[in-house]
């Protein structure tokens, strides 16, 4: 069960309502779920925070997704990819691989170059006139990325800088890398009420302190937030519009109704089999 606390800190009237390690099962800590904190954040749904450190990088496995959109970004080493869409290569530091499942499609990850590799993969609830459509995939290296500032931009906009990856709603996620010391505040886009955090490496205050391995969430609203490194640290911060559907759930899948989760699967289903007959499972 993931552990959350609750808190109540004043950050500039924007509070942090939330606070959590997750749980950890070998080299990934999952922050969220859409069972539990992506029912408030959605149209975030799942994050987790993935580090080999000294152990061998294990990778992902072929597997499915449907109703959602995942994107993965590799803060440090890198990972081969492959997906049922023909892609396949090496996403290294910096990179993104942007999956829009759509109606069904598989993808996965395995050891890149012999390091350490370290990143986040989260979900996000697709509405309803993309859950059933066709899937996509995009990958991104370093300098394919906007960067404003100590921000690059993963998916959608922030301070006029787009990332080329058309998200499926309004949401902006960020990947900050702050010297010890160095301030950054965040402004929220009009309407992105939804707001959190996760740190990736380091220690940051907002003003209350953040470790590596934590996640924060802020109260709803579109105040500003200002993040402090007390020594070198780099995190992931998104911010959106509710998601105004209800989330159903599969085991690889997010839909809006139940009738969407039954085509999702039956298309995963479809994908498994040819995947068999190629001998690839």
């Amino acid at each position: 069960m993931m552990t959350t606390t609750q808190v109540a800190i004043n950050v500039a009237n924007r509070p942090i309502m939330h606070r959590t390690r997750g749980h950890k099962h070998g080299m990934i800590t999952r922050l969220m779920s859409p069972g539990d904190l992506g029912g408030l954040l959605k149209p975030f749904v799942f994050l987790d925070l993935f580090d080999n450190d000294d152990r061998p990088f294990t990778g992902f496995g072929l597997h499915p997704h449907s109703g959602i959109a995942t994107l993965t970004y590799i803060a440090e080493g890198s990972v081969f990819y492959e997906d049922t869409n023909g892609a396949t290569g090496i996403l290294r530091s910096g990179g993104v691989e942007w999956m829009r499942a759509g109606k069904g499609v598989w993808h996965g990850g395995g050891a890149g170059d012999p390091e350490r590799t370290r990143g986040f993969q989260l979900w996000v609830a697709l509405p309803p006139e993309l859950e059933l459509g066709a899937s996509e995939s995009v990958y991104q290296s370093a300098t394919d990325i906007p960067q404003v500032g100590p921000a690059k931009v993963l998916l959608g906009t922030y301070v006029g800088m787009s990332n080329e990856i058309d998200p499926p709603s309004p949401i902006s996620y960020l990947a900050v890398s702050l010297r010890a010391g160095e301030r950054w505040r965040y402004v929220p886009a009009p309407g992105h009420t939804i707001l959190w955090a996760a740190l990736g490496r380091g220690r940051v205050n907002v003003p209350a302190p953040v470790e590596q391995g934590e996640m924060i969430i802020f109260a709803p609203g579109e105040e500003a937030v200002e993040f402090v490194a007390e020594e070198d640290a780099e995190f992931v911060i998104g911010s959106a519009v509710p998601h105004q559907h209800d989330l159903i759930l599969g085991y690889y899948s997010v839909h809006t109704n139940a009738a969407a989760l039954r085509a999702g699967e039956a298309r995963i289903r479809e994908i498994r089999a040819e995947l068999q007959r190629q001998g690839r499972l």
